[in-house]
């Protein structure tokens, strides 16, 4: 199950994994996109299945974790893709913006866990793949502060997760990409992106193959014995 699969990022990692063999369930609010990257999906030979979805809505996460499991018997992965950016909300000291942002990035992620951990004991494994971001690390000069503390506990919740459910062999790991393509709610400008090339020493952004590729392989078997860690993806930007 991937939660913002309906575009970027989560389209990209929804057409990899189904290439891979996976049955995906592509989760997302907006329901046109999502039906078209399903139909997408089967017409090249995967499974997929769409399921509405509102990251911070605890029904709608249920409802969707329970149609992975009686479609295709059980629930092996998570992906919690979803989120806003940080230029998402105007005014950084914005109170509202400040408990949007946290809602879809952070409560999202918890959500997602919470309805997916049971399943995935029921199956007797797991791994939830968390996308942060490098900003989860570091500071920036623009945007709404919210998108860092979001994505900085992201991180960490991760690592709690990892810890906890260990045991049940559940894996969790964060994903922190770089400077990638405008998501949906960037307002990104031209001279934003220059900027954020001269600052990555691979002096381009990343591509969405790029993370995707980061996390399947974080998802899959041959990342076994891999949990509670972050997997940077950003062209050396943090290691600066």
């Amino acid at each position: 199950m991937i939660s913002g699969a309906a575009g970027g990022m989560g389209a990209e990692e929804a057409r990899l994994f189904a290439r891979e063999g996976a049955k995906v369930v592509i989760a997302d609010l907006l329901e046109d996109e999502g039906r078209q990257v399903e139909a997408e999906i089967r017409g090249a030979g995967g499974e997929a299945v769409f399921a509405p979805m509102d990251v911070t809505r605890e029904a709608d996460w249920e409802q969707a974790v329970g149609t992975a499991v009686q479609r295709f018997g059980k629930l092996d992965v998570l992906v919690n893709n979803a989120g806003l950016s940080s230029t998402s909300v105007d005014d950084p000291l914005e109170t509202a913006g400040w408990h949007r942002i946290m809602q879809v990035n952070t409560t999202g992620v918890f959500l997602g866990t919470r309805f997916a951990i049971p399943a995935m004991q029921a199956a007797g494994s797991g791994s939830i793949v968390n996308i942060s971001s490098i900003m989860g690390f570091v500071g920036g000069e623009s945007g709404h502060p919210a998108y860092h503390a979001s994505k900085g506990a992201v991180r960490i919740f991760t690592k709690a997760i990892a810890v906890q459910y260990g045991p049940d062999n559940i894996r969790a790991n964060s994903i922190h990409p770089g400077f990638m393509p405008p998501m949906r709610s960037s307002r990104q400008t031209a001279a934003d992106r220059d900027a954020r090339i001269a600052d990555t020493p691979l002096r381009r952004t990343g591509q969405l193959i790029e993370v995707a590729n980061g996390v399947l392989f974080l998802a899959s078997d041959e990342a076994s014995f891999i949990t509670g860690t972050e997997l940077v993806i950003d062209g050396g930007y943090i290691a600066r």
